[in-house]
């Protein structure tokens, strides 16, 4: 079975088929693989301040669930390795390594390990234009246009019978609004299934069909926007919920709108302000023996190779949708930025009312072939906001939290979530990019919330 083909199994089905693989392993079994568990207080400052378990309402023995269950994957073969931070009420009362930062090398897994965030980077750029809106530089009414170069002369491919297609006008301009919420009409050639749009994409080197998956960086900007521009949509702009290059498009536009390039601009506005030490597009430094590293191919798909971006060279452009670079530990300081309403250690990134906006669900009734929940880990209950998807009621989900939790996830393994009822920052960061790590989102989760006392 290909990657093109799993993506057409219900996903509920190609969940089972995987989750049903997740179980605990004896401390002797994981001694036996190799598998190696480093506490994060010794390995680096803390990105917050600590707190024992029982300071912040949380069981250190349930806690003590998360190593069980993560060494019996590293042991099996199925993760490399892991990064697990955990913080409530601000605090962080969580944080282990464990397993391989490479295996290959017999490098264990340690805090300052580097990950490639894929689609983690969306939220970042989503604050990038956040704040320029906060700011009057950008209106999420506006029209992508007033930024963008030939999107006021977008075309819509549209399937008919017998499998042609034809292309007719855009009924509506494309807003900045729809960047944010992925109601843009634009797709992913890695997902659409209407030909002429995936077909174009591949002309202009925003897929790259057989080659690596989610790597529209060889571009540069001013060609990413040509390309996409030539391009048809693949749904009328604000019908459908589908995910798509939006977030790359919208970086775009934070780059229109600030004159700056949006790999300076973010250094500049959003990771040297939260000290996000690691946060970028590109190793630098010493960061190359740090990147944590995958094993080339998919457990959960018979072993087929798979492929991760080459974040050792300059990109073309800086993909804000999936070329971002992070330790968990810069994560979670970005995520306890949100869940304090905008705000970290004095530095302030946006106002509260800001963060609700962004944090609220705008996809109501709308049309969504795929909805979020099922793309990120296959659950009903979730909207999307503003680069984050948004849980809408306390039930109706496959997994523990309340109403207003937001969450976003990564192709190589990467997973965040804040829950502002639950006073929660939770990050996992692994490289791993599976089919079958949906499984690993929702177990984790549900093990965070079990240790959750008061």
């Amino acid at each position: 079975m290909n990657r093109r083909t799993l993506l057409s199994v219900p996903p509920l089905l190609a969940a089972a088929s995987t989750f049903g693989s997740l179980r605990p392993a004896s401390a002797q079994q994981a001694q036996q693989s190799g598998s190696n568990v480093t506490p994060l207080a010794s390995r680096q400052q803390q990105p917050l301040p600590p707190a024992k378990p029982d300071e912040v309402g949380l069981s250190a023995e349930r806690l003590g669930r998360i190593r069980p269950v993560l060494e019996a994957e590293i042991a099996e073969g199925r993760l490399p390795g892991a990064v697990v931070m955990i913080a409530r009420r601000g605090r962080l009362a969580y944080s282990e390594a464990f397993g391989f930062r490479d295996r290959q090398a017999n490098a264990p897994m340690t805090a300052a390990a580097v990950f490639r965030l894929y689609s983690m980077t969306k939220p970042l750029t989503a604050v990038a234009a956040t704040m320029l809106m906060e700011e009057g530089r950008i209106g999420l009414a506006d029209p992508v246009a007033k930024y963008l170069p030939g999107f006021d002369r977008l075309q819509v491919s549209v399937a008919r019978e017998g499998g042609t297609y034809e292309t007719v006008p855009a009924a509506r301009p494309m807003l900045v609004y729809d960047l944010l919420r992925h109601t843009s009409g634009l797709a992913y050639g890695e997902l659409t299934q209407n030909a002429p749009v995936r077909d174009a994409y591949a002309r202009t080197r925003l897929y790259l069909p057989g080659v690596i998956d989610y790597d529209s960086r060889g571009p540069s900007p001013q060609e990413f926007v040509q390309g996409l521009a030539q391009a048809p949509l693949a749904r009328q702009p604000g019908t459908t919920w589908e995910y798509s290059l939006s977030i790359d498009a919208l970086g775009r536009v934070v780059e229109a709108a600030s004159g700056k390039r949006l790999e300076e601009f973010l250094e500049e506005r959003l990771f040297r302000p939260l000290r996000m030490v690691d946060a970028g597009f590109l190793l630098r430094g010493g960061q190359a023996e740090r990147l944590a590293a995958h094993g080339g191919v998919d457990p959960a798909l018979n072993n087929q190779p798979v492929a991760m971006l080459d974040v050792s060279k300059p990109p073309g452009n800086a993909s804000g949708g999936a070329g971002g670079l992070a330790s968990a530990g810069d994560y979670l300081r970005f995520a306890q930025m949100l869940a304090n309403g905008g705000q970290l250690d004095g530095a302030r990134v946006l106002s509260p009312a800001a963060v609700r906006l962004m944090t609220s669900d705008h996809i109501a009734g709308l049309a969504q072939p795929l909805p979020p929940g099922m793309l990120l880990f296959n659950s009903p209950g979730y909207g999307f906001g503003f680069g984050m998807m948004v849980r809408l009621a306390d039930g109706g989900a496959l997994v523990p939290g309340y109403a207003g939790q937001f969450m976003w996830a990564g192709y190589g393994g990467t997973y965040f979530w804040v829950d502002p009822k639950a006073e929660l920052a939770a990050v996992y960061m692994t490289a791993a990019p599976s089919v079958g790590r949906a499984a690993y989102r929702r177990l984790f989760m549900q093990l965070t919330y079990g240790a959750v006392d008061a």
